[in-house]
């Protein structure tokens, strides 16, 4: 019988305390002041590249990992700044909506499903919209207290 630490694979059930932070800067999310949070991998709870770096990880494991913006959400793509016309605006959003610059908006896709952009600016026919994720272009840094494994 072995004694080794359980090792996370890619459908564990984990219970862990995590901490996804702007490299330098402020956290984005943080259970470290709470409740430790439980899910279970492959389920779309964390992002990929986050479960990713869990995979191999033994139950006890306190760590912290730099992550490049190409690593975490990618580099920021200029052509995801478009425009979108208030026709286009009115009939895959909620109708009768005034929307704000800043403000993130969920559109229909063409095909079903949805997708939002940061409104940059509203003209007169249209509207300039940011489709990029907004912690694109943005290293990170993702600490992990793995408290079990199942």
């Amino acid at each position: 019988m072995s004694n080794a630490a359980p090792v996370v694979n890619e459908s564990s059930y984990l219970t862990l305390h995590y901490r996804l932070a702007v490299a330098g800067g402020s956290d984005v999310v943080t259970t470290f002041n709470g409740t430790p949070a439980t899910l279970l991998l492959g389920q779309g709870q964390l992002a990929p590249f986050l479960e990713a770096r869990l995979i191999g990880m033994p139950e006890g494991t306190h760590q912290t990992f730099e992550l490049s913006a190409a690593e975490a959400f990618g580099e920021r793509n200029p052509e995801l700044i478009q425009s979108v016309s208030k026709a286009t605006l009115e009939e895959n959003s909620v109708p009768g909506t005034e929307y704000n610059v800043g403000e993130v908006v969920e559109f229909n896709a063409p095909k079903g499903g949805r997708f939002a952009g940061v409104l940059l600016e509203s003209r007169a026919d249209s509207a300039l919209f940011d489709f990029n994720h907004p912690m694109a272009g943005r290293a990170l840094q993702f600490e992990v207290k793995l408290i079990s494994v199942l």
